[in-house]
């Protein structure tokens, strides 16, 4: 069969990798067209358009982009007609994939969505779009079964994947300059709006700390100045840039700081104390403000229910607030609590293999 698989970032396009791996065990005459990155080609797929171009966050940054935008949906259509699916999968990216489910719904083209956009937390209206348009969905976090079937929507929850990213993970050896010294991570985000609102805030912390050796994951999508240009702005020295080897900075960490996004999920499951960072566009985060309606921004928080990591948020992600923030877990009992309180999502994420079951679920609906 022929699947159109569309994500948007960099989460999408692992979650979308190791979906297309297990469709391909389903299906072994399985022919991809994507949208996604690096790792869905990897996986097989005919890769059309990179993440790296779709990536816009904020209110603000859309309205700037909004030309682009659209000219992307009008190419995404025209695609997809030339291809001729069995079925369209989205991955999360609601902005573009909801847009995409409804015109695909016009045109008698199946629709199965896998991760569901975050509509618990805002435009939750839009949870009719999905009645609509979507035939099954497919969701990775717990609460949202009960969510959709509020709405009388009938969904599978299939696990978390990245219970499975990384339990697969085979740590590779991490040579830095570290000197002996104890890394702490810094994990600024994969857009450029994220870098250049967080990581300088995140650097202001960096020489409180001279007994630590910080490691920023660079990621792969990001030029190396950008990253170079801050830390010398910012006149640091302690600090180290590794591409694209998150999971290694992560499994040779003592801490980590962590804009908020997947990557706060990725820093709990390696089991590594975190501070949740946060700094969008002043006008984009009022408005959010106003929509957003979940007590936390993290995911560690959301899903455990509960806060177990500190989240620094706009005017709270200031130096002073960084270094308490981040003292307190470097050693002692709040460091102590929060690794022990990390089983809490283990329990709460379901068992492992979320990418299995949703290849066999979507292959069996098809047949």
């Amino acid at each position: 069969m022929k699947y159109y698989v569309i994500a948007g970032e960099a989460s999408g396009d692992l979650h979308g990798a190791n979906l297309l791996k297990a469709l391909q065990k389903e299906d072994q005459a399985a022919e991809f067209r994507v949208w996604g990155g690096d790792k869905m080609k990897a996986a097989g797929g005919e890769l059309i358009k990179h993440y790296k171009d779709l990536a816009f966050m904020g209110f603000v940054e859309v309205a700037k982009n909004i030309r682009t935008i659209l000219g992307n949906i009008s190419f995404c259509k025209k695609d997809i007609l030339s291809f001729q699916p069995d079925v369209l999968i989205l991955i999360d990216y609601p902005g573009f994939n909801l847009r995409i489910a409804k015109w695909a719904k016009g045109k008698n083209i199946r629709v199965f969505y896998y991760i569901s956009p975050q509509l618990w937390a805002w435009h939750e209206s839009r949870v009719k779009q999905i009645r609509a348009n979507v035939e099954r969905m497919y969701v990775i976090i717990p609460f949202e079964k009960a969510f959709y079937k509020k709405h009388d929507i009938e969904v599978d929850f299939v696990g978390h994947p990245l219970k499975d990213v990384i339990k697969q993970y085979e740590g590779s050896p991490l040579e830095t300059n570290n000197g002996n010294k104890k890394i702490i991570a810094l994990l600024p985000g994969s857009r450029k709006q994220e870098l250049n609102r967080v990581l300088p805030r995140m650097l202001e912390a960096v020489k409180a700390f001279p007994n630590y050796h910080f490691v920023i994951a660079k990621a792969p999508t990001m030029d190396l100045a950008s990253y170079q240009n801050l830390i010398k702005a910012a006149q640091v020295e302690n600090i180290e840039i590794i591409n694209d080897r998150t999971y290694d900075i992560l499994n040779n960490a003592h801490a980590a700081l962590v804009t908020s996004g997947t990557a706060t999920l990725e820093t709990a499951l390696f089991k590594i104390p975190q501070v949740v960072c946060y700094n969008g566009h002043p006008i984009s985060f009022q408005i959010a403000k106003r929509l957003v309606d979940v007590p936390f921004i993290s995911l560690v928080n959301l899903i455990a229910e509960e806060e177990i990591v500190k989240e620094l948020i706009q005017d709270d992600l200031s130096k002073e607030n960084l270094i308490e923030a981040l003292t307190k877990i470097l050693e002692g009992p709040a460091r102590t609590q929060m690794i022990d309180r990390y089983e809490i999502l283990h329990e709460k994420l379901g068992k492992s293999g979320a990418s299995t079951l949703a290849a066999q679920l979507m292959y069996t609906r098809l047949t």
